[in-house]
């Protein structure tokens, strides 16, 4: 990953299902669906917001999971059942008023290739689909679901020179007394 373009990300796209989630969709015996979310990640999405930067999710399903998570965690822009990510991708450069050039986006399959080619930044979970992490200019050590999300966000804003002061809050000094 090219630190100057790290250095630009404004705007983090994340695909739900096999990057905000393991990928497994499970339902219960009257069909309701449930989704499995890592807590680092949420913890480093509000640090990314805190951050002044903005995030996306894009996603082919839809799901009330993902709008509950969205809203838990200050998640303004939410596109869910996008058959054209792309579009919904411009939607949301377009609303916050973030160039593509200062974008990344978080993919594991297929349909978020046309997302990933269009961003300074394409990054894919390590269990991604082999075309999506050939596509990818990062490829994280973690599988989607398992903190991903938390590793590009730290890694990011450490290149941003940002991580230690979000850090700080949890960081305590001992008192002499």
């Amino acid at each position: 990953m090219d630190p100057e373009t790290a250095g630009g990300i404004r705007l983090l796209c994340l695909d739900v299902d096999g990057v905000m989630t393991d990928g497994r969709i499970v339902y219960d015996e009257h069909g309701v669906e449930s989704k499995r979310f890592h807590v680092r990640d949420g913890l480093a999405i509000k640090l990314w917001r805190d951050a002044g930067h903005e995030v996306a999710i894009i996603s082919s399903r839809s799901s009330e999971a993902v709008t509950r998570r969205a809203a838990e965690l200050g998640v303004q822009h939410v596109h869910q059942g996008c058959r054209d990510k792309l579009t919904a991708l411009e939607s949301v450069s377009s609303a916050t008023g973030i160039d593509l050039r200062h974008a990344a986006a978080m993919g594991d399959d297929l349909p978020d290739l046309p997302m990933l080619h269009a961003v300074a930044l394409p990054i894919a979970v390590a269990d991604a689909a082999t075309e999506v992490r050939t596509a990818a200019a990062l490829v994280t050590d973690t599988p989607g679901g398992h903190g991903a999300i938390r590793e590009v966000i730290e890694t990011l804003l450490q290149a941003q020179g940002c991580w230690d002061d979000l850090l700080s809050r949890w960081q305590t000094a001992r008192q002499e007394g």
